[in-house]
């Protein structure tokens, strides 16, 4: 088997679970680290580097990296790592002074951003330094896209999208030019744009064509476009009774805001059970604690109306069925309909693309989905001066994956103009450096707490559900992100294995907490896991391997169940342990992308 230190850096990159599993990966255990030694403003640049918006994805993101948190593998909860971002937000100074400056002279590059949302931002975040001159198209009367349109001000105040927002803007060589929507991209590419980047998301919201749609329109509402309408004054009210259909983090919303404008008996209605369910488990969470009930396996059948007037909904009661393949398909239950009575519905059963504007005699090619065709690391369409990415290359998903789709595009733009190949990427930056500072002392506090997660404090419901523009998440004051802080097990310090100076005394086995460390006959990685002190189950985190030692042995650490303790290299007496911090930084357009 190759011997793992010689395997690259993705053998390490993928031991920090946390950051590998974000799309942006950010250096999470760095910035959680800095924020237990009350350095915010520095542990709030490392996120912007990487996320660009620590303040809202502290409040928003999806969290694709606490699933991931090594801390799930010890105890059932993981390090509250968004919530965390948002400690670094709401206790930085101003960091103004520390955004890139401008470009002392343009480059003479133009560049049309469609869409002012999370992936154009990143662009022309990444872009505008080096001398780069950004026009942001934009339909709204304001920045931030989905950001501000659909995020509810309870969750996401206006402040913090306008701060952030304003670093970017603040970089120089970036105009926005709102209550400006672009009605053909044919037209656009005419007036002779070095590149392009369409990031104008998902918009339209798909609506539901049963029986009574027609009818009861009035009261029948997409629920994106309700939810930009709260979001922009023009809707401050709703019915008594409200029906929410659909399961993701948009009915969640709808919701949750439905409660706020004058609904008193809201109800989620979802055709799927309830952990099938799209919207993320804490925002059920949410919705239920504010007296939401969640009604599942009901699929709509038909709007009921009266003299032009809503009177509710008639539900299939279906239950799930699985093949001998585990595909599972809803079928009717038998049990006889429902009728729901409400006095509005809420329609938020999922997001599509829209291109009327772009035509198809231009070059660029569209798949069987009517979605255009998009490479998947270049982001570069089959005309090869317009880049899509966030919700408008690949379909909806959320505010870290634009983010990550950004920064790659603006590597691709970059290249594109330099006359370089976009598909050759840029390498990520690596670091593997020791903490030692003594026989048996380190730079970094291995001493991790055996606390539970704690619990972001939440503004009291009577009072929350009074204002719709009220924040209900408190956020951890320092104290409480002080001791959440102290929960991660630092898996960026990794332990890095010496072969010449193991003296296969076994002392590392003997001490370690997880029994993760085996050795043993060499062999192909699917034998060695089956010979280890402990299994090694998780297939998708790879085994650290050594060479050859003296006896013909190898050393086989199961990477997955590591606590990073450093027991082992405390322990052992030549020092062929040691532990050492693995610091990625993605590489984004400038002087190192052009390198490669």
């Amino acid at each position: 088997m190759q011997r793992t230190r010689d395997a690259g850096t993705d053998h390490f990159h993928k031991v920090v679970d946390c950051q590998w599993a974000c799309p942006a990966h950010t250096p999470v255990p760095e910035y959680i680290r800095l924020i237990a030694e009350g350095r915010y403003d520095d542990a709030y640049m490392i996120n912007w580097k990487s996320n660009v918006f620590p303040g809202v994805l502290g409040r928003t993101c999806d969290r694709p990296c606490e699933p991931a948190c090594r801390r799930v593998r010890v105890e059932d909860e993981p390090v509250a790592i968004c919530r965390l971002k948002r400690v670094a937000a709401d206790n930085k100074a101003d960091v103004s002074h520390r955004m890139p400056p401008p470009a002392a002279t343009p480059n003479g590059r133009r560049i049309a951003l469609v869409g002012c949302g999370p992936a154009s931002l990143t662009v022309a975040r990444d872009l505008a330094p080096l001398g780069y001159q950004l026009t942001v198209f934009d339909a709204e009367q304001k920045s931030a896209g989905m950001i501000r349109s659909q995020i509810p001000r309870f969750r996401l105040p206006e402040e913090v999208i306008d701060e952030e927002v304003g670093y970017i803007a603040g970089l120089g060589g970036i105009e926005m030019k709102f209550g400006h929507r672009i009605e053909s991209l044919k037209a656009l590419l005419a007036e002779d744009w070095d590149a392009i980047f369409v990031g104008s998301g998902a918009p339209r919201g798909r609506d539901l064509e049963i029986p009574g749609r027609k009818e009861a329109a009035a009261n029948i509402h997409i629920g994106i476009d309700w939810l930009s309408s709260v979001s922009f004054g023009h809707v401050d009210k709703i019915g008594r009774r409200v029906i929410v259909l659909g399961g993701g983090n948009t009915a969640m919303d709808c919701c949750r805001t439905s409660r706020r404008l004058g609904g008193e008996n809201v109800k989620v209605i979802v055709r799927s059970g309830f952990e099938e369910m799209k919207a993320s488990p804490w925002e059920k969470e949410d919705a239920m604690h504010e007296d939401i009930p969640i009604l599942n396996f009901r699929v709509p059948k038909a709007f009921t109306h009266e003299n032009g007037r809503l009177t509710g909904v008639t539900f299939e009661i279906v239950k799930a069925e699985f093949d001998e393949k585990g595909r599972r398909r809803l079928v009717p239950s038998g049990e006889p309909d429902e009728h729901h009575e409400c006095d509005d519905v809420l329609v938020a059963v999922g997001q599509e693309n829209s291109f009327p504007w772009i035509e198809r005699d231009i070059g660029l090619q569209f798949n069987e989905w009517d979605m255009p065709v998009v490479g998947e690391a270049t982001f570069q369409s089959t005309n090869p001066r317009v880049f899509f990415g966030g919700d408008a290359a690949f379909g909806p998903k959320n505010i870290i994956w634009a983010v990550a789709h950004g920064h790659d595009a603006a590597v691709s733009i970059h290249k594109f103009c330099e006359g370089q190949d976009v598909a050759v990427r840029p390498p990520p930056g690596a670091t593997l450096v020791s903490q030692k500072m003594g026989i048996h002392e380190w730079s970094y506090d291995n001493d991790v707490s055996n606390d539970h997660r704690y619990r972001v404090p939440m503004r009291d419901k009577t009072e929350a559900l009074k204002d719709v523009r009220l924040e209900v998440e408190l956020g951890f004051d320092r104290e409480l992100g002080f001791k959440e802080a102290q929960r991660c097990l630092n898996c960026d310090v990794q332990t890095v294995f010496a072969d010449k100076l193991c003296i296969e005394c076994d002392a590392c086995v003997d001490i370690c907490p997880m029994d993760c460390i085996t050795f043993t006959d060499d062999g192909e990685e699917a034998d060695l896991r089956t010979r280890l002190k402990a299994p090694a189950d998780n297939l998708t985190q790879d085994l650290y391997v050594s060479g050859k030692l003296p006896t013909g042995r190898v050393m086989a650490k199961d990477e997955d169940v590591c606590l990073h303790c450093g027991l082992c290299a405390e322990r052992c007496p030549t020092g062929a342990w040691d532990m050492q911090k693995f610091y990625l930084e993605m590489t984004h357009a400038g002087p190192e992308a052009l390198a490669s």
